[in-house]
């Protein structure tokens, strides 16, 4: 009998599940303490979900300077302003994101004044100059 109640202690304990925040975008998963201290020693000692921890990969992936808590800070500093933007006014972010396209547009044509001058078309003569009616 206590055997019994030993196996059903052990397995109760394996079977445990707690609630677990993302430190970046707060998303809450429920996970095993394992899983949870995995994540979390794999992360600088903060537990990300799937998506922010795959995406603090894919920084360091890009750049391989990077340290895990630089990559991590700026997840997080990326989640808030989604959510402090986006969530509150979806109106504000549209805004927000096209100025951001057309900065980053133009930042890239005057990164590189050389080339931007061989990528302009050239403009082509017309086989007939004129269509009669």
């Amino acid at each position: 009998m206590n055997k019994k109640a030993e196996d059903f202690e052990t397995l109760t304990r394996i079977d445990e599940v707690t609630l677990a925040a993302c430190e970046c975008c707060g998303l809450e998963e429920d996970c095993t303490p394992n899983y949870i201290t995995k994540v979390k020693t794999s992360h600088s000692g903060k537990w990300l979900c799937g998506l922010c921890s795959e995406v603090v990969k894919e920084k360091m992936s890009k750049a391989p300077s990077t340290e895990m808590d630089e990559a991590v800070s700026n997840q997080r500093s990326f989640c808030q302003d989604f959510n402090t933007t986006t969530r509150v006014n979806p109106k504000l972010s549209l805004t927000s994101s096209m100025k951001e396209i057309v900065k980053r547009s133009c930042e890239s044509r005057n990164c590189c004044p050389a080339t931007s001058s061989k990528l302009k078309i050239n403009r082509s003569r017309s086989c007939i100059p004129k269509i009669d009616i």
